[in-house]
């Protein structure tokens, strides 16, 4: 799609890191923006930057009766959507076998239940304008897996395949949906954004929580840039055809393409046994 020079950006999880910049850089480049947060004051400093062009909503994505809200100020105020970036999200960090009922499911409100909510609450508004971009955050552990990461990747394998069925039944109208997939990026996501649960299990020692420990000290020293990566989710947007996914930052780059490769081989190595487990007469035609 090719951005209005009036578009409307609507996105979530706006107090840090990928939120707060992307709205900046919208807000920059003499778009709108709605800017949400739990807490609209969190926001209320990016209002500042152009307030007849930026708004502030309270919106917590667990909340249906906030997410209904939030789309009826956007749309009473800007008349429209023309891209929604689903942003909100939090990370989780604990041994599979240690994991916490409630941290997993709250992180799975957040991450998955609350983008599927927000989604399904813009998608009237970009059918009848018969235009309209989803662009929903992921990781680069959407498309692998880390020790001491499996239910922050599950939750973001579950974005990863929702957004391939919402792609093929949206596309045709004019809607395009990009997955964008980050590896370690300078934002808050490792202090603020990340809950763990210590691993007590000497077995997982050399694994989950020596990731764990890793992970806590990394902050702050990560390679990715998180205002480059905002004009890089712009420039892919922009686009006429956007891409399918966008993968940001030298780490993600190289593991993704690298997985890729491993996973395409080990698929042809066993090509004869997959084509085995049809009948005869289908495998034969």
């Amino acid at each position: 799609m090719t951005i209005p020079a009036d578009s409307v950006w609507f996105i979530t999880g706006c107090s840090t890191g990928f939120g707060r910049e992307l709205a900046k850089l919208v807000l920059d480049r003499g778009w709108r923006v709605v800017a949400t947060a739990r807490g609209k004051d969190r926001v209320a400093d990016i209002v500042e930057l152009a307030p007849d062009r930026a708004l502030a909503v309270d919106l917590d994505v667990a909340d249906q009766a906030q997410i209904d809200a939030a789309v009826k100020a956007a749309t009473e105020r800007f008349g429209r959507i023309d891209v929604l970036v689903n942003n909100a999200g939090y990370g989780y960090q604990t041994s599979v076998e240690e994991g916490e009922d409630k941290e997993i499911r709250d992180q799975f409100e957040a991450n998955v239940f609350g983008l599927f909510a927000m989604t399904r609450a813009v998608l009237p508004v970009m059918r009848a304008q018969k235009s309209g971009n989803i662009v929903n955050i992921t990781s680069v552990g959407g498309l692998t897996g880390f020790a001491s990461s499996g239910y922050y990747s599950a939750t973001k394998h579950a974005v990863e395949g929702f957004s391939e069925s919402l792609r093929a039944e949206v596309q045709p109208l004019g809607i395009s949906v990009t997955c964008v997939e980050p590896g370690p990026f300078r934002t808050d996501w490792a202090g603020r954004s990340l809950h763990q649960t210590q691993s007590k299990i000497a077995d997982y020692a050399e694994t989950a929580q020596a990731r764990m420990e890793t992970t806590s000290g990394y902050s702050g020293q990560q390679p990715g840039d998180p205002v480059r990566a905002g004009e890089a989710m712009i420039e892919a947007v922009s686009r006429e055809r956007p891409p399918r996914q966008l993968v940001l930052g030298k780490f993600a780059y190289e593991t993704a393409t690298a997985l890729y490769r491993k996973r395409l081989e080990a698929i042809e190595a066993d090509r004869e046994l997959s084509l085995s487990a049809d009948y005869p007469a289908l495998a034969e035609a």
